[in-house]
């Protein structure tokens, strides 16, 4: 639909857009004699790019008066003098000429060079470089004059592939590197190692799989394999359904992927890390990708345990003494682990074996003991009931060995967590005086509270409906009536937000008898209804698109998507929040939910200052 331009607000604060370069073969050049050149050094060295030093010095390193500070030689630093001897470094022993920067660079660039540091505090050598490199557009790092900087260097954590870089934007970098220790510390050992692990895999399995593809084939794993730009978030098709005929036919070619995708969004960072080469070969025999063979076939069961902590694949057994184990069927709350109820903190802490869905962040599973064995549900498009399949196998095969078995949820078991079914598929196998149901926070309710958001509110909201924007198979669901004193929480609905918007503000075309009646005499949603979209509440990283039904989809678009998210429709939106810009589409607030800190606050937060905040145009 067409939509204004809006202008987007300014920031509070100055901020730098943020880039990864590859630098090998660039020539960087260093003017300077003193440690923060011999870093520079070593920084572009290790970046693979070949550094020159200009710096005049005397034969014997020693240090001379000089008539000006132009024509002072200084003495080289030993790390500089060791890279000159070891042939790493060219280093030109005399003053920087402006000619430097246009002659001393790569011959595909016309000799000019890559990048330029200047190390020295001189505030007129410095200015007249920063000069001449912009006018240039060579990019140009100052010492401590941000003003004469057209690009500055981030505080980094590297550890293999992964890097981690963080930045004041020149207002602290003492501040920036104690903000990246923090930071990785708390991240798990072997997480470069599992980076690099897992994309061997991709590059494995676009490799074998585009061995059999077509060039119109290749153009739809193009689509899925969405490239490898950090810098965009996943795509709000990302838990597109996949139905029966797509497994048939092109989603089939694809299925690994796909499968990638899922583990990397939703595995903790500790499991990530634990993984294994044999648990990646299991897998991907478990779930074939495309060939002439195989393009229509459904994945093959895979081991119970395949990629389970202990690693190790278990065999249906009946206890030796006869007893015949439990089940527990819980829900582990929203996402945050101050959210479960105690019932289940005892279940995980008690339990034998633990069946967790995909959804159950790692806060919560890392309450999990080391010495229980845990497997995680191998769901994505295509595959959801395959592995449903397995987890109920497993849990099967545990409870008739004598264990305890916990099937950890998100949310509350009940509240489309499929938990009904799962209690009558252990009926039918006579296991139901086995089975305890817990209940948890369903996120329903809890996620728009930690947005802000209050379901019911006299003269504005008496009602609360629950849906989801998915039916079974993937076919959309009849849409609910607009009642203007109603709140309406959709889950599993943003991955086709833009199919939801339409059937719930426009008639359904596809009906016949008594429902073509009453979808005749059904109210439609106005399109400017507030809404909100809720992804990974009470997470630290929980952000809010606050809009309207009319830019919702714009906005998921724009944004892209943070899974699990849920979508919150109704005048409640506006109750406790009021738009400070006027006119804009819609609103982000990303990372203003504060932990569950009982000393300093419960964790909510209606101040819509803190946090970061920004808008978007249409």
């Amino acid at each position: 639909m067409a939509s204004p331009s809006l202008p987007t607000a300014p920031s509070a604060y100055h901020t730098t857009l943020l880039t990864a370069q590859d630098c090998r073969e660039h020539v960087h050049l260093i003017i300077g004699s003193n440690p923060l050149a011999a870093s520079r050094v070593s920084q572009s060295l290790t970046v693979g790019a070949k550094p020159i030093l200009i710096a005049p010095v005397e034969s014997d390193m020693t240090l001379i008066a000089a008539d000006s500070q132009h024509n002072q030689k200084r003495e080289l630093h030993h790390s500089l003098a060791n890279y000159i001897s070891s042939g790493a470094l060219t280093h030109l022993d005399r003053h920087f000429t402006d000619e430097d920067l246009t002659r001393l660079g790569r011959s595909e660039v016309d000799n000019v060079v890559d990048a330029v540091f200047v190390t020295e505090h001189d505030q007129s050598l410095a200015e007249r470089v920063s000069a001449l490199c912009k006018r240039k557009r060579i990019p140009v790092n100052v010492l401590d004059n941000p003003a004469l900087c057209s690009f500055s260097l981030l505080s980094v954590h590297v550890d293999g592939p992964l890097q981690i870089g963080v930045t004041t934007n020149g207002r602290g970098c003492k501040l920036a590197s104690r903000i990246r220790r923090e930071v990785a510390s708390a991240l798990p050992k072997g997480l470069g190692a599992a980076c690099a692990r897992l994309g061997d895999v991709r590059r494995r399995i676009i490799t074998e799989d585009a061995e059999a593809r077509t060039a119109a084939e290749s153009a739809i794993a193009a689509a899925v394999n969405e490239g490898v730009d950090d810098s965009i978030d996943q795509s709000a098709t990302f838990n597109k359904l996949v139905t029966e005929l797509d497994v048939q036919a092109e989603a089939a070619k694809t299925r690994r992927m796909r499968w990638l995708a899922q583990v990397c969004e939703y595995w903790p960072l500790k499991k990530l890390v634990e993984i294994t080469d044999d648990d990646v070969e299991s897998i991907l025999k478990a779930y074939p990708g495309f060939s002439s063979d195989n393009s229509s076939a459904s994945p093959q069961p895979v081991s119970p345990g395949a990629v389970s902590e202990g690693g190790t694949s278990t065999t249906t057994t009946t206890a030796s003494n006869g007893r015949i184990g439990r089940i527990f069927l819980a829900g582990s709350g929203p996402g945050h682990p101050d959210l479960l109820t105690r019932a289940t903190y005892k279940a995980i802490q008690s339990a034998d074996l633990i069946l967790a869905d995909k959804l159950v962040p790692s806060g919560v599973l890392d309450m999990i003991p080391r010495r229980t064995p845990v497997s995680i549900a191998r769901k994505f498009p295509g595959n959801a009931d395959r592995a449903q399949e397995e987890l109920l196998e497993q849990a099967l095969e545990g409870v008739r060995a004598g264990k305890t078995v916990l099937r950890l949820k998100q949310g509350d078991p009940f509240i489309y967590g499929r938990g009904g079914e799962e209690v009558a598929f252990f009926r039918e196998h006579g296991l139901g005086d086995r089975v305890v149901v817990l209940p948890g926070i369903t996120s329903s309710l809890s996620a728009p509270l930690f947005a802000g958001i209050p379901a019911t509110q006299r003269d504005v909201s008496d009602q609360v409906l629950i849906c989801t924007g998915t039916g079974k198979k993937g076919k959309p669901p009849v849409p609910p009536e607009y009642v203007g004193s109603r709140t309406v929480v959709f889950l599993m609905a943003l991955h086709r937000i833009g199919g939801l918007v339409k059937e719930l503000t426009a008639r359904l075309e596809e009906v016949d008898g008594v429902a073509e009646v009453q979808e005749k005499q059904r109210t439609l949603w106005p399109l400017d209804t507030p809404c909100a979209v809720i992804e990974r509440a009470t997470c630290p990283d929980q952000r809010v698109i606050r809009t309207t039904l009319r830019y919702v989809e714009q906005a998921i678009e724009q944004e892209g998507s943070r899974p699990p998210g849920l979508l919150v429709v109704g005048r409640a939106c506006e109750v406790l929040y009021t738009p400070k810009q006027e006119g804009q589409p819609w609103v982000v607030e990303d990372g203003q939910f504060k932990d569950l800190d009982f000393e300093e606050s419960l964790g909510l937060s209606l101040d819509s200052t803190s946090g970061v905040a920004h808008t978007g145009a249409a």
